[in-house]
């Protein structure tokens, strides 16, 4: 059916000023919906002509009312034919709101940034969110009101004003001025990205300043610790305790593979014995929700004890700030001679010896042991590091893991390597 749409002006009669003066009201009518509103005009009715909705006669106020009137009519026709072709369903409210600029909230990046830094904050208080997270909100926010301030001008800039150039100079700040490598990029355009999906779920922008965005994170190579690097480690000697400390929570996330977090978040409950009769830490990755299972050895163990009492409330391990701990870990590898970049997450990359194969190995089937192929990648990649290791435990894991494509790994390795006797005690 074909759709109906008029355009009309008339007098407001009823609302007449001192000077005789009435108002001119609008009136849009389309499929029978009607919306009507003031054009901020008034005219005498003297003047006004009925039938053709205009002011009449040749003088400069009937001129200049109806240049006006006209204006107003081409704006109307514009938002009718721009709704129509975006929405394919148009109201007499919506080309109304959309003339006189209430379609959409004129709502600003940064403003709708610090409302969900705000809300996010609360989510973090209520242990629905983690606090690195939010650290990461908060920096891409700094970052963002220094970008609008030193290439606009201004302190926070329209979300009807965000382009596809916005993105790419910003992109072009984090790299150039913020000295960001690729990987730190494709991180940090992730808070701005949700912004912009917030602000289409509340119908405040239409087109997507992203449209034509890409950007994908490189693969990096990993480094990693050697046996004989955290030998050195463990063999350091310190006055302060806190060094000390830094140094035992380091070598543990060396022998177990938890990240800081995950160590942090440990109770005394999450160290349980298992049906071999050996302690085992029972817990959950923070970041993922997985569940994990490591065997303790002999030093995390003895790491657990030299600190047993030290932490607060039911917590396992005394472990203090991150940021203390990585600035106290820099110095103890200074004093180690060691010449690589290492940071916390560099524990859990370390060299395949028998201890950490064994406890990488019960985490990592846990872990992906439902994905086919990236379990068949993980175990194939793991035992060209070692043998021995998994052939003395080759039947406590077999009885531990359920799942078929660890059985099968297992399987590989009897009929190549292995005779029966391997998997007795």
């Amino acid at each position: 059916m074909r759709s109906t749409f008029k355009v009309l002006f008339y007098l407001k009669k009823n609302a007449s000023k001192k000077d005789g003066s009435v108002p001119v009201m609008c009136r849009i009518t389309i499929d029978g919906t009607i919306a009507q509103f003031s054009c901020k005009c008034d005219v005498l009715p003297n003047l006004w002509d009925v039938k053709s909705n205009r002011a009449s006669g040749k003088s400069t106020v009937a001129l200049e009312t109806n240049r006006f009137l006209d204006k107003i009519r081409v704006g109307i026709n514009a938002k009718y034919k721009e709704i129509a072709e975006r929405d394919n369903y148009v109201t007499a409210e919506k080309v109304k709101n959309a003339f006189l600029g209430l379609e959409m909230r004129h709502e600003t990046l940064l403003t709708v940034y610090a409302q969900h830094n705000e809300d996010f904050a609360k989510q973090v208080d209520a242990s629905l969110q983690s606090q690195s997270t939010y650290n990461k909100y908060c920096t891409v926010y700094q970052h963002l009101e220094e970008f609008i301030k030193t290439r606009y001008r201004l302190s926070d800039i329209a979300l009807r004003e965000l382009t596809p150039a916005f993105i790419t100079d910003f992109e072009i700040f984090l790299r150039t001025e913020k000295q960001c490598c690729n990987n730190t990029v494709w991180i940090y355009m992730m808070p701005l990205r949700r912004m912009i999906t917030i602000a289409q779920n509340h119908g405040w922008i239409v087109r997507d300043p992203f449209v034509d965005y890409s950007i994908c994170a490189e693969s990096t190579e990993r480094d990693y610790l050697t046996k004989d690097e955290i030998r050195q480690m463990m063999d350091l000697k310190f006055r302060r305790k806190s060094m000390e400390l830094v140094r035992d929570l380091y070598v543990f996330c060396c022998f177990t593979g938890l990240s800081f977090t995950d160590m942090k978040n440990l109770t005394k409950d999450n160290v349980q014995t298992s049906f071999d009769g050996k302690l085992w830490i029972m817990t959950k990755r923070q970041k993922t929700g997985v569940e994990s299972s490591i065997m303790l050895m002999d030093i995390p163990l003895r790491i657990i004890e030299k600190y047993d009492g030290m932490a607060k409330e039911d917590y396992l391990l005394p472990v203090p700030l991150y940021i203390t701990a990585c600035k106290n870990l820099k110095t103890i590898i200074g004093l180690c001679g060691i010449e690589k970049n290492i940071t916390w997450h560099l524990a859990r990359h370390r060299e395949f010896y028998k201890y950490q194969i064994i406890n990488r190995l019960i985490y990592l089937s846990m872990k992906v042991g439902h994905d086919k192929e990236t379990s068949k990648l993980l175990y194939s990649t793991l035992f060209c590091h070692f043998k021995e290791p998994l052939f003395s435990f080759a039947k406590i894991l077999f009885s531990k893991q359920k799942d078929k494509y660890f059985s099968v790994f297992l399987l590989v390795i009897y009929e190549r390597y292995l005779s029966l006797e391997a998997f007795l005690f």
